[in-house]
């Protein structure tokens, strides 16, 4: 069971939510994998969401990669959903954690997530806390990256068919950790680890 332990409402009534639970459960427009760029589903959450939602997950996403060519931070691919109760996968590349650029990387991959969801006409969107697995990001230092980034697109584009955005966490530990970050950033902390 997903609980959300968050919820900030921004003054344009957007919605910004913490949560803990498993994305492949989420019932939103959209979630966000943690893609690589050749979207080859074979670990961490993309291993999970391609799992959760069947053999068209990764299928779709070959004939992105055939048609597009490989996925970059600031284009993220879209699919769909699957079998699980999103209507829609978008699929963003993180940075990995020594490649150099990192925050721009991040940055980008956030935000390129929010507007596809917004070209399509979408609601609600997921996401999960992108190149802090098995990309190795350290923690802190993202969430204040997709902090901001969400809050930034939420109050730049009051007109945007996106009202809630959520950020989910796997597992008790995680949710807290982040629960504090935001507290510490929206206190104005820095937040570097």
């Amino acid at each position: 069971m997903n609980t959300i332990l968050l919820e900030h409402i921004y003054p344009n009534q957007k919605k910004f939510q913490i949560a803990e639970g498993d994305i492949t459960r989420e019932n939103v427009d959209a979630i966000v994998n943690a893609a690589n760029s050749q979207l080859a589903h074979g670990g961490g959450v993309a291993w999970a969401i391609a799992r959760a939602g069947g053999e068209s997950i990764q299928r779709e996403s070959d004939a992105w990669v055939r048609e597009h060519g490989a996925v970059s931070h600031a284009e993220p691919a879209y699919t769909s959903g699957g079998n699980m109760p999103c209507k829609y996968v978008i699929h963003a590349v993180g940075p990995i954690w020594g490649d150099g650029d990192e925050d721009r990387k991040l940055a980008e991959a956030v935000n390129g997530s929010l507007r596809v969801a917004h070209d399509l006409g979408l609601a609600s969107v997921t996401l999960p806390a992108i190149s802090t697995g098995i990309f190795g990001f350290p923690k802190e230092r993202a969430a204040k990256i997709i902090f901001s980034a969400i809050s930034s697109f939420l109050t730049q584009n009051p007109d945007s068919s996106l009202s809630v955005v959520r950020l989910i966490l796997y597992g008790e530990a995680d949710a807290q950790r982040y629960l504090k970050f935001w507290q510490r950033y929206q206190a104005g902390e820095n937040l570097t680890e």
